[in-house]
């Protein structure tokens, strides 16, 4: 499931120009999974972890990890914490891929800068972007981590998504949207998206998206969708993934939430900043 991570995760880090919007825009996310090995080898793991062997094993898990000491060697390697945190989350979800995914995401935006808020999943926690740059931030453990914004260096760009435009709309919050249909290949993989856009909000941009780049040189989105996305179907052969837009709100926002805090330290996360 690392390509619908992917789509997340790299909209999440360029969620939004705004030309003249500020507020917040609230997003729902499920994911199905429909590959049938995948969802035997759920079926297995399900089973084994209703084996009270297994259960009495993730218990002792948790208490090992409420213990102060690993709870400080967790803190201090924020990078061996997030994988611990999604191994329980996966064996919690009896092996489930879209146990690690969020709910959902709430993004604020204020002039440049936005902020963007996942709904648990492995990616649980707060996004930020500014005009220089994208970070993670440990609310907890009061650290931030770089993300990676751009291509390696003396990496050949991959093939970039082809889109669509279709004939065919369909209404999102009461606005009219148009549907593009994007592919795209990665060796013998192929993620299909069906995004949805519309016209009809003339303050957001969310074509900003098509001109980053991730980290290995490959736009997830490309130019020549108009308007805002309202709605996003994601499929490859695991499974389907659907982000859409619940809330638009139009709202002052406090300048002081779009920057890192003072007592912040700088981590290498698990997505943290390439060298």
């Amino acid at each position: 499931m690392n390509k619908l991570f992917s789509v997340v995760l790299v909209f999440a880090m360029y969620s939004a120009s705004a030309q003249g919007f500020e507020g917040t825009i609230k997003w729902s996310m499920k994911m199905e999974i429909t590959d049938p090995d995948m969802k035997a080898k759920m079926d297995a793991s399900q089973k084994k972890m209703n084996d009270p062997a297994q259960q009495e094993k993730m218990k002792k898990m948790q208490e090992q990890m409420s213990d102060p000491k690993m709870k400080a060697m967790m803190d201090a390697n924020p990078a061996m914490k997030a994988q611990m945190e999604n191994m329980m989350k996966m064996q919690q979800g009896g092996g489930d891929p879209s146990a690690l995914m969020p709910k959902g995401m709430i993004m604020k935006i204020k002039g440049e800068n936005s902020l963007v808020t996942m709904d648990g999943g492995m990616m649980s926690g707060d996004i930020l972007n500014t005009k220089d740059k994208s970070v993670r931030l440990d609310r907890e453990a009061k650290t931030y981590s770089v993300l990676p914004t751009g291509e390696n260096p003396g990496q050949t760009t991959k093939q970039q998504p082809t889109v669509t435009k279709t004939a065919e709309t369909m209404k999102v919050l009461g606005y009219t949207c148009t549907k593009y249909v994007s592919s795209m290949t990665e060796g013998d993989r192929v993620i299909t998206s069906n995004i949805w856009s519309t016209t009809e909000i003339k303050d957001i941009d969310l074509k900003a998206l098509a001109k980053q780049r991730m980290g290995r040189g490959q736009s997830m989105f490309a130019g020549n969708i108009d308007g805002v996305p309202l709605r996003i179907e994601s499929k490859t052969k695991e499974g389907t993934m659907i982000m859409e837009v619940t809330d638009i709100k139009r709202e002052s926002l406090n300048a002081a939430d779009f920057t890192i805090p003072s007592d912040y330290t700088e981590t290498q996360g698990m997505f943290g900043r390439e060298k």
